[in-house]
C-alpha cells in the first residue's frame, strides 16, 4: 500500500506545502470518523480532471459502510458531481436527498480541505487541497442519544473548521499518539468561558476516579480541576490552557493515584474562538508501564556499566599480575587475557550509554583498534592500522564474540604476521549487505608458515566464536608476495534481533 505521500504526489496538483497539511489532518482521521459515526473519505484533485482517495478511516463508534478500502481508487461517479461543486465552490456541500450504496441508503456530505498559510495569520489557500466526504449509514437512524448528538455536533464544527482552514490547527504540538484520548474514552464540552455543557459517561468517570463527586455539566473544569490538585506543587504549566480550552495542547491530569490525559481542541468559527472540545483518557497503566520501562531501562545501563567496571578491573589485575611474574610465556599469557577481557569491555561500555540494546560496532571495533598500539610496543612494532567500511548494528549477543573474535585476529596479525619487523600494517575491510557480513583481516608480515593455520588457544577461541555462536565461516590463507588475509563471512540473519 502507498503512503498518503505517493499517492498525493502521484496525481501532480499537490505542493509539499498541501502534503503537510494532509500529513496533519489525517493524524485527527480516527477521531473525525468517531465523532460523526460515519466513513470518512479524503479525496485529492487529479491531472485527469478527477479526484483520487488517499485516505479512508471507519467509525469505530458505529458500523462502517464500505467493507473495502478506496484508498488508491478514482471517485465513484454518483459522487463524482457533489464533490466536483465542493471542490469549485470552497464549500460544504449536503446530498439533496438520501443515496444508495449497496442497497443501504446513505447521506452525503462534501467538505472542502482548505490550507492554513501560517500559524498566526488569517490568510488561506486560494483554493482547497482536497475534499472530505462523509458517508452515514441511513439504515440505523433511531432517535439519537444525548451523547450521539452531542458528538455529531462536534463533528460538524470540525468540519466547518477544517472547511475555513481552522482545522488541523498548526499551534498544535505533534506528541506521541501511545495514550492519545480517544472520543469514546471521555468527551467534555465546553463554552466560550470554559464551562461545561456536556460531559460524556465516560469522562465523568475518570473525573470521578480521580475525588471529584459532583456532576460536571455546569462547572468550571478550571475550578475542577484545581480541586483536584489542590496541595500539589509541581503541575504542568500547560494544564490551565488546555482544561479551559484555549490551547491545543495535550496534558495528564494525576490526583489520587490516578493518571487521566487530557486534550482541548479549540472550537473556532472563522478564527475566533467560541467553545472547545475536551477529550480525556485513563492512562494510568499506560503510564505506570511507561515508569516501569524507564526503571527497567536505567537497571540495565546500571548493569552493564557495573559490568564494565568489573571487567575493567579484572584486565587492570591481569596486567599487574603479568608485570609481576618472572615467566615470558607466563606475562604473555596474562596479556592476552587483559586484551580478551578488555574488549568484552569495551561492549558493555557503549550498551551503558544508551537505551538500545543494539551497538553500533564501527563504534566498539574503532575503540579495539586502540589495543594494537599496546601489542606492538610490548613488540618494539610500530603498526599502522586501517580499517574501511561499516559494520552497522549489532545485537549485544553477537556483538560481544564477534568484538573477541576480531581483538583475536588482530593481536595475532601484530604479534605473529608481523613478528621480527619494525614497522607493519593491519588492515581491516567490512562490507554488509543484507544477506552477509564479510570481514577481512590482512596484515603485510611474513605469512603462514609452511601455509599451516596455527592450532593455539587464539585459534581455538576464534572458531568457536565465529562458528559456533554466529554461525559463520572462517578461512586463512597467505597473500601473494608476503602477509595474511583472514576472511570472516557471518549470515546476517545472525545478527538481526528478532
Amino acid at each position: 500500500m502507498s503512503t498518503l505521500s505517493d499517492l498525493v504526489q502521484a496525481q501532480g496538483r499537490s505542493t509539499d506545502a498541501d502534503i503537510e497539511w494532509l500529513h496533519l489532518l489525517v493524524g485527527d482521521w480516527q477521531l473525525i470518523a468517531d465523532l460523526a459515526f460515519a466513513d470518512i473519505v479524503l479525496w485529492v484533485p487529479s491531472a485527469e480532471g478527477s479526484f483520487v482517495a488517499v485516505a479512508h478511516a471507519r467509525p469505530s463508534s458505529s458500523a462502517t459502510l464500505f467493507y473495502r478500502d478506496f484508498v488508491g481508487q478514482a471517485i465513484k461517479p454518483e459522487w463524482k458531481q457533489q464533490v466536483t461543486q465542493s471542490f469549485d465552490t470552497c464549500s460544504i456541500i449536503d446530498s439533496g436527498a438520501p443515496t444508495w450504496y449497496e442497497e443501504t441508503p446513505t447521506r452525503v456530505r462534501a467538505v472542502p480541505v482548505v490550507r492554513r498559510l501560517s500559524p498566526s495569520g488569517k490568510q488561506v489557500s486560494d483554493a482547497p487541497v482536497a475534499i472530505i466526504t462523509r458517508h452515514t449509514n441511513l439504515s440505523e437512524a433511531r432517535t439519537p442519544s444525548r451523547q450521539e448528538l452531542t458528538f455529531n455536533e462536534c463533528a460538524n464544527d470540525v468540519f466547518l473548521m477544517i472547511a475555513s482552514g481552522d482545522f488541523p490547527d498548526l499551534g498544535a504540538p505533534t506528541g506521541p499518539r501511545r495514550g492519545a484520548p480517544r472520543a469514546s474514552d471521555g468527551l467534555i464540552r465546553l463554552d466560550i468561558d470554559g464551562n461545561v455543557t456536556f460531559a460524556s459517561p465516560n469522562a465523568l468517570s475518570a473525573f470521578n476516579r480521580m475525588g471529584f463527586a459532583g456532576e460536571l455539566e455546569g462547572e468550571s473544569l478550571a475550578e475542577v480541576t484545581t480541586g483536584l490538585l489542590h496541595g500539589r506543587l509541581v503541575v504542568d504549566e500547560s494544564l490551565p490552557l488546555v482544561v479551559t480550552g484555549r490551547a491545543p495542547w495535550r496534558t495528564d491530569i494525576e490526583a489520587r493515584g490516578v493518571t487521566v490525559s487530557v486534550r482541548a481542541i479549540p472550537i473556532r468559527n472563522r478564527g475566533e474562538r467560541i467553545g472547545a472540545m475536551v477529550l480525556c483518557r485513563d492512562v494510568t497503566e499506560v503510564r505506570h508501564q511507561e515508569r516501569e520501562l524507564i526503571t527497567k531501562d536505567a537497571t540495565i545501563r546500571e548493569i552493564h556499566h557495573r559490568v564494565k567496571n568489573n571487567l575493567q578491573t579484572v584486565a587492570s589485575l591481569l596486567r599487574i599480575q603479568a608485570r609481576r611474574t618472572h615467566s615470558d610465556v607466563a606475562r604473555e599469557a596474562l596479556g592476552q587475557a587483559m586484551r580478551r577481557v578488555a574488549a568484552i569491555a569495551v561492549v558493555h561500555d557503549t550498551l551503558s550509554e544508551g537505551l538500545n540494546q543494539n551497538v553500533d560496532f564501527d563504534v566498539v571495533f574503532d575503540r579495539v583498534l586502540l589495543l594494537i598500539a599496546e601489542v606492538a610496543s610490548s613488540h618494539n612494532t610500530t603498526v599502522h592500522p586501517k580499517s574501511s567500511g561499516s559494520f552497522g548494528n549489532l545485537p549485544s549477543e553477537y556483538a560481544t564474540p564477534l568484538a573477541l573474535a576480531l581483538t583475536e585476529l588482530v593481536t595475532n596479525a601484530v604479534e605473529h604476521g608481523l613478528a621480527g619487523k619494525t614497522d607493519g600494517e593491519v588492515e581491516i575491510v567490512a562490507h554488509r549487505d543484507d544477506v552477509m557480513l564479510s570481514v577481512k583481516v590482512r596484515d603485510n608480515g611474513v605469512g603462514l608458515p609452511e601455509g599451516k593455520v596455527g592450532s593455539g588457544l587464539g585459534t581455538q577461541i576464534v572458531r568457536t566464536l565465529i562458528q559456533g555462536e554466529l554461525g559463520g565461516t572462517i578461512d586463512w590463507h597467505t597473500l601473494m608476495g608476503s602477509g595474511t588475509e583472514v576472511t570472516i563471512e557471518i549470515p546476517a540473519t545472525w545478527l538481526t534481533r528478532t
